[in-house]
């Protein structure tokens, strides 16, 4: 590229062109095959793609097949794209094709290589406790911290501890397969408890540097949509061996918190140990024991429900506590997606978030934060998980779009402070637009990421955090494993191989941890707009969740589903946007259709192509 300078006055304008290309970074589009008077074409999903696509060779694909293809030619000026077909997904009406190319489209792979799949069924897939150099819980668990010592500096121990004796069951929704972690309290000193955190050690099976190792490294994350599971690790791992599975040994790294009364954090400590879950708890069942109290599930769990008693009070101490801090919880709901037998949704609804959802939160936020303070405090490498605050100019931006709700936001020399986020959320609840809020907020904040240099954790108001309770599904986690367990037994040269490659392990696996979540995303939306179709010409409630010169989005009251209420659909006025008060206003009669306000509407058309779900005012 040749760059030339140009002055206009004061300012320094850069022009250039194109010399040379050295690299495409495109090399495969994914399309629809179309038969046309001139040939073949491609109708790429990609809308950026602005060119012709010629297809040179097809194949076995027919007419209206969704296909991956080979770039075989670049476009020079005035000329078409050139490729050719690789692989025929199948016909692109098929509901499961669109999945599938959604998949293709961002590059999620559906298989393990068969090198992959042989170290996995090589792997023994139960534990031999006689194998083990144990120690019985009661001789090997580590005392109580002294009062007000810190608990980043509290004791270690490399030697196994035999857990097996203690209440740790799992708790998980109802679908899931792979169980992380599992959780117990225990009683502790001054009328405080011991919080204990088992993840599944598995570090013990995958190597550093293996092939299991090297393709979990390139997943990066397991992703997880509503029809299955692209786990990181293969089943006999995910599934098996590795998962907490209920009544059978399992290896694990434990994490032990010493909390007071009112749930502050006094100490830690982390080992080692072998565990046999006691049950898998689903978030309903603990919620019907807990909250609903209901008399056949308590009946049915009777042994476990004074310990899930205390878990769920203990879990509402400590989020209480990281509040008082600053932690910022932002409630927004997501989509759960019900299917029928034949995989088409049946059902959209709001995925349910009880106590027994923030109590297990509040104790995996703890087990990362305890990791990486003590790590930290160590001086040791590792793969922090850090969220930084927002920029200046997102900033400003929230500060006026606040305005317009009467809502001030706390601003010292450009910045804010994770309180600041916190007074508007409470000022905000029981207002229409409470869910708006929570989503601006977010909306303003930058997206969190792995890095090995520490700079915090703005939404949780915490100093260092890392990800440890999720190794099964996420690589960062099974990289601090490594780390952890090298660090406890004091092997040096393991921990220093172990945080060699630490900024690409980082760099990567942010990457793929945001095309996941696109994909996810998409496939939900997928199955949004397909649910939809079945219900156009339906009347339906909701309430406006989002204004703009084009018309109002609209969030459903009996489904999860938001739609669009374009302007040129209100055909009883000239409408315009008053921007500071969120709202549309007819010029001549007056008619306003502001943020909040509840709506009837009628499902108008629905686009697969565009995602989308028109609505008009019924």
């Amino acid at each position: 590229m040749v760059v030339l300078r140009r002055r206009r006055g004061k300012d320094v304008r850069l022009e250039g062109h194109v010399t040379e290309v050295l690299e495409h970074r495109t090399v495969r589009l994914l399309g629809t095959v179309r038969r046309g008077r001139s040939g073949v074409y491609l109708a790429p999903q990609d809308d950026r793609v602005v060119y012709r696509v010629v297809l040179s060779d097809i194949g076995a694909a027919h007419d209206g097949d969704m296909v991956v293809t080979e770039i075989t030619r670049y476009p020079g000026p005035h000329e078409d794209l050139e490729a050719r077909v690789v692989s025929v997904l199948g016909p692109a009406s098929d509901p499961g094709v669109e999945i599938e190319a959604i998949l293709h489209a961002h590059d999620l792979p559906r298989t393990f290589p068969p090198a992959v799949e042989r170290a996995a069924t090589r792997i023994a897939q139960s534990v031999d406790p006689e194998t083990l150099q144990l120690v019985a819980a009661d001789e090997g668990l580590p005392p109580p911290p002294p009062k007000r010592r810190p608990w980043h500096q509290s004791p270690v121990s490399p030697r196994r501890i035999d857990l097996r004796t203690l209440p740790l069951v799992t708790i998980d929704g109802e679908t899931a397969r792979d169980f992380d972690d599992a959780v117990a309290v225990l009683d502790g000193p001054r009328g405080g408890s011991r919080l204990l955190v088992a993840i599944a050690d598995v570090g013990a099976y995958v190597p550093a540097g293996g092939d299991l190792d090297r393709e979990a490294r390139a997943r990066g994350t397991s992703v997880y949509v509503p029809d299955r599971v692209l786990p990181m690790l293969p089943e006999p791992l995910s599934q098996g061996i590795c998962s907490l599975n209920p009544d059978v040994d399992r290896l694990v790294q434990a994490v032990l918190i010493d909390c007071d009364r009112t749930g502050a954090v006094l100490g830690a400590a982390f080992f080692p140990g072998l565990m046999r879950s006691r049950a898998r708890l689903t978030y309903t069942e603990v919620r019907e024991i807990v909250t609903d109290r209901a008399v056949a599930t308590r009946q049915r769990y009777a042994p476990l429900v004074d310990d899930l008693e205390r878990m769920v009070a203990l879990g509402e101490q400590m989020a209480r506590v990281r509040h008082r801090r600053g932690s910022i919880d932002l409630d927004l709901p997501e989509a759960e997606i019900v299917l029928d037998l034949q995989g088409k949704p049946e059902d959209i609804g709001r995925a349910e978030r009880n106590a027994a959802h923030r109590m297990i939160e509040s104790f995996m936020l703890a087990a990362n934060e305890a990791v990486a303070s003590f790590l930290t405090a160590r001086r040791v490498a590792m793969p922090y998980r850090v969220h930084d605050p927002p920029e200046e100019e997102a900033v400003r931006d929230l500060a006026r779009f606040l305005a317009g709700f009467g809502l001030t936001l706390g601003i010292e020399d450009g910045t804010v402070k994770p309180k600041t986020f916190q007074r508007v959320l409470a000022r905000a609840v029981g207002r229409p637009e409470e869910r708006l809020v929570h989503t601006i907020l977010l909306r303003s904040m930058q997206q969190a990421r792995y890095t090995p240099i520490n700079s915090g954790h703005f939404g949780l108001a915490a100093k260092c955090y890392a990800h440890f309770t999720s190794p099964i599904r996420r690589y960062p986690d099974l990289a601090l494993h490594r780390i952890l367990a090298a660090e406890i037994a004091g092997e040096t040269t393991a921990r220093d191989n172990a945080t060699d490659d630490l900024a690409a392990i980082c760099a990567e696996s942010s990457e793929r941890e945001r095309t996941a979540m696109d994909a996810e995303r998409s496939i939900v939306q997928l199955y949004k707009v397909r649910f939809m179709q079945e219900r156009i010409g339906e009347t339906l409630d909701g309430h406006i969740s989002g204004v703009a010169a084009f018309g109002f989005f609209v969030e459903l009251d009996d489904y999860f589903v938001d739609g669009l209420v374009h302007v040129a659909t209100l055909t009883d006025d000239r409408y315009e946007l008053v921007d500071h008060q969120h709202l549309l206003r007819g010029r001549r009669r007056g008619t306003i259709y502001r943020l909040g306000d509840a709506v009837r509407v009628r499902v108008g058309s629905v686009s697969m192509e565009r995602r989308q779900v028109d609505l008009v005012i019924a």
